[in-house]
């Protein structure tokens, strides 16, 4: 009979690529204990990512593939998801509570921005992490009536100095609309609303989060920069359609995370098709294979492609996006996947990080 070793164990894990992390679960550092007793193997893995709907099967795959080892008689495979907090940098001071905080950006409005945004956090938490959303739009809030939560409602305060998040399907939630009328426009000049945004990220009371999702709003002026800087952001998705003009916008919100030292995990590219509800006709409305160009360009991937879905409108707008209104149809499966690859895209990010130097941005 032959004798199970480790060193062929860890072979056929090496076999298998984890969908996510692009990488075998040897190679990516997932494997934590190898336990061999005669034909009996028990291994044990550790992914850093959520991935809730996606370890059982991961886990059955890797099972069988070991099972079929010369001297297996029995094998059992055990995924763990142990997320870590992201290394924040010397100049920069983490928030209390968050361990990672993903900012979802875009050049412009009216891309889906934060529609991706609300069903990625929601998502991330049906994967099993704990998570929070900011509406950092100070101008045009949106998040309170996509997650459902009543006009009106206002967060409870804590020691006199703390906002308590409001919560929405298992999600954590803040915005200055909670804070105001939602009739009075926040007429304030760009240093009075990057002030208001700091305030309102550092004193809510974020309740031990594996992931804050950060809805920007659209553009790269004083909010953004104030974000990147005094935030310590571990990454940001970019979100666009491939319509030329949006594409030129997004390219500038690349540049921007770049130049503050922010790694763009990837593009979503949103509105991509247009599948006619009555006769089932595929159609590019605003151009096809953008997202992928600007991808390209800047070296990172698409993370997403999000068909432009009457859907997605009408369950944001009711309060019950996509993610908690249809959790098991075909567009809750493309957030799903969306939301393990950003969590994916964290880890093998911090795996690859190497020192930078601080850059400063005047602001004269």
């Amino acid at each position: 009979m032959s004798v199970v070793t480790r060193a062929a164990v860890e072979a056929v894990l090496r076999q298998y690529t984890d969908p996510h992390l692009d990488q075998d679960p040897v190679t990516a550092g997932c494997l934590r204990d190898v336990s061999i007793d005669g034909g009996r193997v028990r291994v044990r893995l550790e992914l850093g990512y959520a991935a809730g709907l996606f370890k059982a099967g991961w886990a059955e795959l890797l099972k069988s593939g070991l099972e079929n080892l010369a001297g297996v008689t029995e094998a059992s495979v055990q995924v763990d998801c142990v997320i870590p907090a992201h290394q924040v940098p010397a100049q920069t001071q983490a928030l209390a509570g968050v361990k990672n905080v993903i900012a979802v950006a875009s050049g412009k409005g009216g891309v889906g921005k934060s529609t991706t945004a609300a069903n990625l956090a929601l998502a991330l938490a049906r994967e099993g992490a704990r998570v929070g959303i900011l509406d950092a739009d100070v101008y045009g809030p949106s998040q309170g009536l996509m997650l459902g939560i009543a006009d009106g409602t206002r967060p409870q305060i804590k020691d006199q100095q703390w906002f308590v998040p409001l919560q929405a399907h298992g999600v954590q939630v803040m915005s200055m609309a909670f804070l105001a009328d939602e009739r009075t426009p926040m007429v304030w000049r760009g240093p009075m609303a990057s002030g208001a945004l700091l305030q309102l990220i550092t004193q809510s009371a974020w309740d031990n989060l594996d992931y804050l999702v950060v809805d920007m709003p659209p553009g790269t002026g004083d909010i953004q920069l104030t974000l990147a800087q005094k935030v310590p952001v571990a990454g940001a998705v970019i979100v666009t359609t491939p319509q030329d003009l949006a594409l030129l916008d997004a390219r500038k919100g690349v540049e921007m995370f770049a130049k503050v030292n922010i790694p763009v995990l990837g593009v979503v590219e949103n509105m991509a098709v247009h599948i006619c509800s009555n006769c089932g006709h595929a159609e590019h409305l605003f151009g096809e294979g953008g997202g992928a160009k600007l991808a390209a360009q800047y070296g990172v991937e698409v993370l997403a492609s999000l068909p432009l879905a009457m859907a997605i409108r009408e369950q944001a707008d009711g309060g019950k996006p996509t993610v908690v209104a249809e959790p098991d149809g075909p567009l809750a499966m493309l957030y799903q996947q969306l939301a393990r690859k950003v969590g994916a895209r964290l880890v093998r990010q911090a795996a690859s990080a190497t020192a930078m130097p601080s850059i400063s941005i005047s602001e004269d």
